[in-house]
C-alpha cells in the first residue's frame, strides 16, 4: 500500500499557532520534507518532534519531487511543510503533489496557519471577495503591468512583498491605482506586528522616515472608489470610470464585467438613455 502525502501548516510566527493534529501528523510520518531544515528543526525541537528530515525548496524541487514520489510508492508517509504557513501557497510543493496524485497516492492537507488569510481578516477591506497574487514582479516596468491588468478588479487585492521593495511598490501602486484603501500588515503574529492602513502615498511616507523596514509583508489593495457603488445607473458607473481616465471602452467593460453583463448590453443600455 502506498503511504500518504500530509501538506502541514505550520506557524507563521508564534509557535503556538499549530493545531494537535499538524504536531500528530508531525511526530507519526516516516519522513518531514522541508523548506529549509534550520528553521523546521526549531519547531520541531520546541514540541519534543524527533523524526527524519528532508530538504526540499526550489532549487532542489524537481529532483526532490521524484524521489520523495518514489518513497510513497512504497509505502512511507511524508509530511510537507514550508518555512511558515501553507504549504505551496508561494511556496515549493507543486512538483510534489502532482507527482503523488498522478502515482495514486493520497494527498491530504492539515490545514493551519495562512498570512494572506490573517492580514485580510483584519486588514478593514472587504473580504466577500479577493484575488490573491503572489509576489509581484520585482521589476517597476513589469509590476506596473500587472497592477494595471487588475485596475478594473472589483474585489480585494493581496500580495506578498519583500520589505526592501516595498517603497518601489507603493510608489507604483499610487500611480497606477491611485488613491484607494492600502493595507500593510507587517510580522503578523509576531513581537513586532503592525498594520497600516492609508493610502498608498501615505504608508509609503510613513515607511520612508524610518531608517529601514523589515519583517514578512503582505499587502493588501481595496476596492476604488468607481467598484464600491453598483446600485447606481449604470450610464453614472461608466462615466464615473471615465471621470477617473479610464477610456470609454475600457470603462463598459469594467462595468459588465462588475454586474455580470455582456459588453453588447452595457452599451445597449447607454444608447437607450440618450
Amino acid at each position: 500500500m502506498p503511504g500518504t502525502l500530509y501538506l502541514v501548516a505550520t506557524p507563521i510566527g508564534n509557535l503556538e499557532d499549530i493545531t494537535y493534529r499538524a504536531v500528530r501528523v508531525l511526530r507519526e510520518v516516516s519522513l518531514i520534507a522541508c523548506e529549509d531544515t534550520r528553521q523546521t528543526r526549531k519547531l520541531l525541537q520546541h514540541y519534543g518532534i524527533d523524526r527524519p528530515m528532508a530538504s526540499y525548496h526550489e532549487h532542489n524541487e524537481a529532483a526532490r519531487a521524484a524521489e520523495l514520489a518514489g518513497r510513497l510508492s512504497e509505502g512511507a508517509s511524508i509530511a510537507l511543510v514550508s518555512d511558515a504557513g501553507m504549504p505551496l501557497v508561494s511556496d515549493p510543493g507543486y512538483r510534489l503533489v502532482r507527482a503523488a496524485i498522478e502515482a495514486g497516492i493520497p494527498v491530504e492537507p492539515v490545514p493551519g496557519p495562512v498570512a494572506l488569510i490573517a492580514a485580510l481578516a483584519a486588514s478593514g477591506l472587504p473580504t466577500d471577495a479577493f484575488r490573491f497574487g503572489g509576489f509581484l514582479p520585482a521589476r517597476s516596468g513589469q509590476r506596473e503591468r500587472v497592477l494595471e491588468a487588475l485596475r478594473d478588479e472589483s474585489v480585494t487585492l493581496v500580495f506578498y512583498e519583500a520589505p526592501h521593495r516595498i517603497l518601489e511598490v507603493l510608489a507604483d501602486i499610487q500611480r497606477v491605482l491611485g488613491p484607494r484603501p492600502v493595507v500593510v500588515a507587517r510580522e503578523l503574529t509576531k513581537v513586532h506586528e503592525e498594520f497600516l492602513r492609508g493610502t498608498a502615498e501615505e504608508i509609503r511616507a510613513d515607511l520612508a522616515a524610518r531608517a529601514s523596514v523589515k519583517g514578512e509583508i503582505t499587502l493588501l489593495i481595496g476596492r476604488s472608489a468607481a467598484t464600491v457603488q453598483e446600485n447606481e445607473p449604470i450610464e453614472d458607473a461608466v462615466e464615473n470610470c471615465v471621470r477617473q481616465g479610464i477610456p470609454r471602452m475600457d470603462a463598459i467593460k469594467a462595468v459588465a464585467r462588475r454586474r455580470g453583463l455582456s459588453k453588447r448590453e452595457v452599451y445597449r443600455r447607454l444608447e437607450q438613455v440618450k
